[in-house]
């Protein structure tokens, strides 16, 4: 019999709906139930793409000796992270409070009244891996339910109180303007070069995430300082993951993570969040390298994202599972034989090059890697470099039509507004760096959808989650941060000033309904939301930027374009308050890192005019040229402070200003580059 799972839309708690475990979506149904019966409730938190979650379900989920345990001690609720994440915040919290670790499976009990009292990721069915079993936990915390009730009780309450106090970590009133200096900027530096893996790129050591902040950042210290190591080590960094297996060698896109220093043996999930912040920072790489391997890597995960990602209303989907048929990996490793079969005489300068052997490179299996680029094994080969390039083109189609017949990874086919946003975002670098018209459009038609599908009113100003026809949950920060920024990009790209001001007006909102007037910080869900114990504040990036270094950024942005100094100020309290952390962990603070950048440096305020202007602003945004504001205009507008007055000729003009007063106007961007260099 089906749960009461089997009424959600979410494919992570469809996944769950015939388990014999009597699941709950979360909601108020389910904790009524747990005050009124008393009994603690365990909350489980995954993601459809979670292997190890997959694994959980199979042992101990789908087992009915198991769920009776389940069923007659607790309320069992389900959470989908992607769609609550503001539940994940609070309950991961609580866990790496009370373990030092975390992960998904999440797995936290609760009392009746929603404090955290104990948790833990994934527990194996038998003992093993020094841990319990999950009928051990499952029994021992319902017997000190019944026999400790007091004991549990105040541990939650000092627990919450806990995670309140642990919200204020890291503000410091006392920092001053003067933070804003190049010395400081040189710390965070050597502190990101610090954790820098100079041998395989990116930072520290497996697992390795892309982690792409940091690697903006490190762009931006080389455009300031000609800092060549800065430039060597994103680029590094960039091209290990673009040759590793964590790169879909035949069908582009990046799966989420590596599990080994050298990239090589991915998990194999693929999110959509990954892939567009990868291409924003691809699509920087090549403004400043002009390589045209960055490029290709860039439209090669364009075609896999409309291809696997794009649904038929114009939103991206979230996620590919790492599993296909119960096997992790399955759906992308091949065997040197298969491939023979399928390029038959190509295939032995085909498996040279990507890495595939007899014997497998992970588990007997190939997963396809590159040692050397394209150029460096033509010429070691004797072969013409460009006819080389497309014989691999032509092998890589063939094995993903092949790939095509096999089973395929499940689909997580809701679409959230915030990483979506992030897509549009990378849509408008990508557009910036290679003037792809299709890159532009596919933004234009992705706002267009999120805003006729995930607008709403009241706390549903917008809807953070969409399946199926129907938009769900309030947005959150991060969803209505990532949009302003959208929406930001998409005016520097378009000259559509409608986009400016719904930016204006979302930031407005977002200022009444989720700051916290005693920090100026956000809070990371609506003021009205009724359903957590507690409103948490998000400063640290994840896998995703942090909502509240995102906010201050478009602060400052707007505070120039619309001509509000208070957003100015609120950009740099924050940004100060951070200070020290900032500079101290800029890994994990590489939003706020690349602020402090734009904050020491200034703003520069750049306006290009003219009716006939379409190729000077393409040219201006091929070039990488950070903490800037840019305006274009082919007509006469009077109504933003940096457009007011400036002329309107057949001939293009070319502002640089700096708080609005500007330089003389010229008319080639490469003047305005050398005008930059003197500012």
């Amino acid at each position: 019999m089906p749960n009461h799972l089997i009424k959600e839309s979410s494919p992570y708690l469809l996944q769950h709906a015939n388990n014999p475990v009597e699941w709950y979506a979360w909601g108020e149904e389910a904790l009524r139930k747990a005050r009124e019966e008393d009994k603690p409730i365990l909350v489980s938190i995954g993601y459809s793409a979670c292997h190890w979650c997959h694994v959980m379900e199979r042992e101990s989920f789908e087992d009915e000796e198991t769920a009776e345990i389940m069923n007659a001690g607790f309320i069992n609720i389900k959470i989908d992270r992607e769609e609550r994440p503001d539940l994940d915040h609070i309950y991961m919290d609580a866990v790496q409070a009370m373990t030092g670790s975390g992960g998904w499976p999440l797995n936290v009990f609760l009392t009746p009244d929603g404090k955290p009292f104990y948790g833990g990721t994934y527990f194996p069915p038998v003992r093993a891996f020094n841990r319990p079993s999950w009928k051990e936990v499952l029994k021992s915390i319902r017997t000190a339910f019944l026999e400790k009730r007091a004991e549990i009780q105040s541990q939650s309450e000092g627990l919450v109180s806990h995670l309140i106090e642990a919200g204020s970590f890291g503000l410091n009133q006392s920092q001053t303007a003067n933070f804003f200096n190049k010395e400081n900027l040189h710390l965070a530096y050597e502190n990101i070069m610090k954790l820098a893996d100079h041998q395989e790129g990116g930072f520290g050591k497996a697992p390795k995430f892309p982690q792409t902040f940091p690697i903006q950042f490190l762009l931006r210290y080389y455009y300031h300082t000609r800092e060549e190591k800065a430039l060597m080590h994103a680029c590094k960094s960039i091209d290990k993951m673009i040759q590793g297996g964590i790169y879909d060698q035949v069908g582009g896109g990046f799966a989420r993570y590596a599990t080994d220093d050298e990239w090589l043996v991915p998990h194999f999930e693929k999110m959509l969040y990954d892939n567009a912040l990868l291409i924003t920072v691809i699509s920087e790489v090549y403004q400043l390298t002009g390589l045209s391997r960055y490029r290709d890597t860039v439209a090669h995960t364009f075609e896999f994202i409309s291809r696997e990602m794009l649904s038929p209303e114009g939103g991206f989907y979230a996620a590919l599972d790492a599993d296909s048929e119960g096997e992790e990996g399955k759906y992308y490793t091949w065997t040197r034989k298969e491939i023979e079969v399928i390029l038959q005489d190509d295939a032995d300068i085909f498996c040279e090059y990507y890495d595939i052997s007899n014997n497998g490179n992970w588990e007997g299996k190939n997963i396809l890697r590159v040692k050397t680029t394209e150029e460096e094994f033509a010429k070691k080969k004797n072969l013409n470099s460009e006819n080389f390039k497309k014989f691999l083109i032509d092998c890589r189609k063939k094995i993903l039509q092949k790939r095509q017949d096999r089973i395929p990874p499940s689909l997580d086919d809701k679409i959230l507004l915030g990483w979506n946003a992030l897509m549009i975002i990378a849509c408008c670098k990508a557009y910036a760096a290679f003037g792809m018209e299709e890159y532009k459009q596919l933004a234009i038609d992705n706002i267009d959808f999120l805003w006729t599908k995930f607008k709403g009113t009241g706390i549903h100003h917008f809807h953070h989650s969409y399946k199926n026809g129907r938009a769900t949950i309030p947005a959150f920060l991060d969803d209505y941060a990532y949009l302003i920024d959208a929406l930001l990009q998409l005016q520097e790209i378009t000259g559509n000033f409608d986009y400016l001001q719904k930016a204006n007006e979302l930031t407005s909102w977002v200022l009444e309904n989720f700051i916290e007037e005693k920090t100026g910080y956000f809070f990371f869900t609506h003021k009205e939301q009724g359903d957590i114990i507690l409103r948490k504040k998000e400063v640290y990036d994840g896998a995703i930027p942090s909502g509240n270094a995102v906010m201050a950024s478009n602060l400052l942005q707007l505070s120039v374009l619309i001509d509000n100094p208070n957003w100015r100020e609120m950009a740099v309290g924050n940004c100060l308050m951070l200070g020290k952390a900032i500079v101290n962990y800029p890994v994990s603070f590489g939003v706020w890192a690349t602020l402090l950048q734009t904050l020491t440096y200034g703003v520069n305020e750049i306006v290009i005019t003219g009716t006939e202007s379409q190729n000077i602003v393409k040219d201006f945004l091929e070039r990488f040229i950070p903490n800037r504001v840019f305006q274009s205009a082919t007509t006469q507008n009077n109504q933003f402070p940096l457009l007011k007055d400036k002329p309107i000729s057949q001939t293009p003009l070319i502002f640089l200003c700096r708080e609005y007063a500007c330089q003389s106007p010229v008319v080639e961007v490469s003047e305005l580059i050398r005008l930059l260099e003197t500012v």
